[in-house]
């Protein structure tokens, strides 16, 4: 069978650090492989009429981490789907488990320096490093991504996020197949 026939009944699931373009690289694949995509944060917001940093300043992030769990599971049942999840889903709640046994994991993995970068200059607010500047957010970022990493590492596959190459990852979800 061919991969768009396979492709029909898979999902894929992007992870990674906040910043390092799941959303991005899941946009770009559901167009080259014929395939919808569902940004878990934006599923939530639509869902629950409220922004994420509003939900964190409202309730907190245990609250929020089993509404993500709740619609991880809701959208884990969904075929031809690429799924771009927040920075923290794999790292709670058994998470990395339910992503791993639904579908195809990929790792969107990138340097800390390079997150940083793309973090200090980014337009959307994220609720645990918005009031952090210079090396205190450098820090965070190393930190939070060494306690994160050993969720992200779980995944089926890993790419290189500063660079990627769609068609070499289009072959590695072939062959993952």
């Amino acid at each position: 069978m061919g991969l768009f026939f396979y492709l029909r009944f898979m999902r894929i699931f992007l992870i990674g650090y906040m910043g390092s373009g799941k959303s991005t690289v899941g946009r770009k694949l559901a167009t080259r492989l014929g395939m919808d995509l569902i940004d878990l944060d934006d599923y939530i917001e639509s869902k629950y009429k409220i922004a994420i940093h509003d939900f964190f300043e409202k309730y907190d992030e245990a609250a929020f981490r089993k509404i993500e769990s709740d619609m991880l599971i809701e959208v884990s049942q969904k075929d031809n789907l690429i799924i771009s999840t927040g920075g923290g889903t794999p790292c709670f709640n058994d998470n990395i488990e339910i992503i791993n046994k639904s579908g195809l994991s990929v790792y969107v993995k990138m340097h800390p320096k390079s997150l940083y970068t793309r973090l200090i200059n980014a337009k959307r607010i994220r609720p645990l490093v918005r009031d952090l500047k210079g090396d205190e957010l450098l820090t965070r970022i190393e930190n939070h991504l060494a306690e994160r990493s050993q969720f992200y590492e779980q995944a089926h596959l890993t790419v290189k996020g500063e660079d990627i190459d769609l068609d070499q990852l289009i072959e590695k979800i072939k062959l993952s197949s």
